[in-house]
């Protein structure tokens, strides 16, 4: 029999690894899959209870907030609330920063993320997820600042999403590769399944919402010609796969290989730099892909090198197979300079605080 791994036992492996570690950052981890245990096993039961449908309000992004989100989105804030390990958080479904309850301590990380990414598929059971990423806090005094969250995300310590699915997964790095955890629903445990993830030199999916192709710049409509095998300079041939959940469409890239890409426009006043959220979706991932010896683009540079000005910034992205991501950023820079220019003047605007 294969030695049984589970999440808590990988990850004090993990810890001991480093002599002088307190054990915070693995119970922050630790309590990261708990808080996934509980949404996984609300997801799966949504359809019986009265937890499916919309709610009255909006997110940060002007959407109407699912039962489902808010309900992710208050057991991950009340796992980590009053441990003392947490010194402020931003979710997407909060439209300042998080502070930690004043009869709370607080401790030296920050936490970042989306409850339940995908939330448009809930009520037709597609496959949905939960993404999440960890800062170091670095300014001074008790509290969490808007310094400490608006990092690079080369500098994040740990990332990790959630996929709800067929099975529930969770994958995160913490800088030593990606490993993959599968939820044994008959002892409520998560188990090692997908250890030391890497993407597949042979790229098997482009993954890009067609339905959007008349707003893409001329850069990105000529990539994915590339792709497709078309043109002069025929590329790979990939099959087309999009989900409309960046979890899910990410991670079956990371598994075979290949590019999921949801670009800027100049024709979209809406969305001129994309949809995705730069601190609690793009950077997470980035670094995740980047740890499983991949990619990841705005289209003009590392999203890891980005150093955001907003809580809920947007980036264009491009990510998956370095190969793929780095033509992305050939086409776009041949053929799109307004688009470029454009985008550089909002990419590095000063730091709002």
């Amino acid at each position: 029999m294969d030695k049984l791994i589970t999440i808590e036992r990988h990850i004090n492996d993990t810890q001991k690894q480093y002599p002088h570690a307190t054990g915070t950052f693995s119970n922050m981890l630790q309590d990261i899959a708990l808080a996934a245990k509980l949404i996984s096993l609300e997801t799966n039961r949504a359809g019986l209870v009265d937890i499916l449908g919309m709610t009255s309000t909006h997110n940060t992004s002007g959407e109407r907030q699912q039962k489902l989100d808010m309900f992710a989105d208050n057991v991950i804030f009340q796992m980590n609330d009053h441990t003392g390990r947490v010194a402020a958080m931003v979710s997407e479904e909060h439209e300042d920063l998080i502070e930690i309850p004043v009869e709370y301590d607080t401790g030296n990380y920050v936490l970042l993320y989306d409850p339940l990414d995908g939330s448009s598929n809930i009520d037709v059971n597609v496959s949905i997820g939960t993404i999440f990423a960890i800062h170091r806090k670095f300014t001074k005094g008790e509290k969490g600042t808007i310094e400490d969250v608006l990092q690079e995300g080369k500098r994040l310590v740990a990332s990790g999403y959630v996929i709800y699915g067929s099975s529930t997964m969770m994958v995160y790095t913490t800088g030593q590769g990606v490993h993959g955890f599968t939820l044994d629903q008959g002892v409520g445990e998560f188990v090692l399944s997908h250890p030391d993830i890497r993407i597949p030199d042979d790229p098997a999916y482009y993954s890009a919402n067609h339905g959007s192709e008349i707003e893409w710049t001329e850069g990105v409509r000529h990539f994915t010609r590339w792709l497709q095998g078309r043109g002069d300079d025929a590329g790979p041939k990939l099959k087309q796969r999009y989900i409309g959940s960046l979890v899910a469409d990410v991670h079956r890239n990371l598994l075979k290989g290949g590019v999921f890409y949801y670009p800027g426009t100049l024709q979209d006043p809406g969305k001129p730099y994309g949809k995705i959220r730069l601190l609690y979706e793009a950077q997470a991932m980035a670094y995740i892909i980047s740890q499983a010896g991949g990619y990841s683009s705005d289209g003009v540079g590392d999203i890891l090198n980005i150093r955001p000005h907003t809580l809920h910034q947007r980036s264009p992205v491009f990510m998956g197979n370095r190969d793929l991501v780095k033509k992305a950023e050939d086409f776009i820079r041949a053929h799109d300079a307004e688009w470029i220019a454009a985008y550089k003047d909002y990419r590095n605007r000063e730091l709002i605080l």
